[in-house]
């Protein structure tokens, strides 16, 4: 008489299992008829079916990595910040390798917290390069967000330790830069290395925001990240203007001091 297991025991044989395990548990107890474990089963399948979707997705962003693939070094350019009434612009860079495999690679908008963190962890592990660029709020003010923008993509560039070949950047070309470059509109959702450089720039942007939340936690930064919310705009007319805010953002408050 065979004995089954608990379907306690399938379920944590399932949440367990990697991807390339999941075809032989459906093999396993395809045939096991207790409704529990054939609910465990069509899991199993559905899972396998999403991530054959994420693959086809993932592939679909590949079109200008493929284009330009005869090129060694393909970066990809984007930055995070550019918005907020408070904190600095980020810009990140990113080459990938050839055979990159990454999923859930996109616009780092698109995706939770906890994606993005993921994501980032496994761009750091598996990227040929990655390059940061940080422009901060005086500068912003000195030279504008667009020029500060520029500033911190070319430091990015700088900071990848390569030369990239050619630079796939999220709707801009970049001045005083004289690697050729495609600018792609909505490219942070049309290429992977462009997503895997918004991420990289919003998770660095993020984590220096939640820094400064800690040394100045009645303006709630860590929450809103330094963007224009109602409770940073009450914040902001309670205790005035932080050293981080950009002053040409915010010239409806003059009148507020840090």
């Amino acid at each position: 008489m065979a004995i089954h297991k608990k379907i306690g025991e399938v379920k944590q044989e399932l949440q367990a299992a990697e991807e390339t395990m999941l075809p032989s548990f459906i093999e396993a107890y395809r045939e096991d008829g207790r409704a529990g474990v054939q609910k465990l089963v069509q899991q199993a399948q559905k899972k396998l079916e999403a991530l054959r979707q994420e693959r086809e997705r993932v592939e679909a962003m590949k079109a200008y990595e493929k284009k330009y693939a005869s090129m060694a070094y393909i970066c990809g350019i984007d930055e995070a910040g550019r918005g907020p009434l408070a904190g600095p612009v980020v810009a990140g860079a990113v080459i990938l390798p050839k055979d990159c495999q990454i999923l859930y690679l996109d616009d780092s908008k698109k995706l939770s917290e906890k994606r993005r963190e993921q994501l980032y962890g496994v761009i750091m592990e598996r990227a040929v390069a990655v390059g940061v660029g940080i422009v901060e709020p005086e500068r912003i003010d000195e030279i504008n967000i667009l020029q500060a923008d520029y500033e911190a993509m070319r430091q990015a560039i700088q900071n990848l330790g390569v030369v990239p070949d050619i630079l796939l950047n999220d709707a801009v070309r970049i001045p005083q830069v004289a690697i050729p470059q495609v600018p792609i509109v909505h490219g942070d959702a049309k290429s992977i290395s462009i997503a895997a450089a918004s991420i990289i720039a919003k998770v660095t942007r993020d984590r220096i925001m939640v820094c400064y939340d800690k040394e100045m936690p009645e303006y709630g930064f860590a929450k809103h990240k330094g963007y224009g919310t109602k409770e940073h705009m009450a914040a902001i007319e309670a205790h005035g203007l932080s050293p981080i805010h950009r002053r040409s953002f915010v010239k409806k408050l003059q009148d507020f001091r840090p």
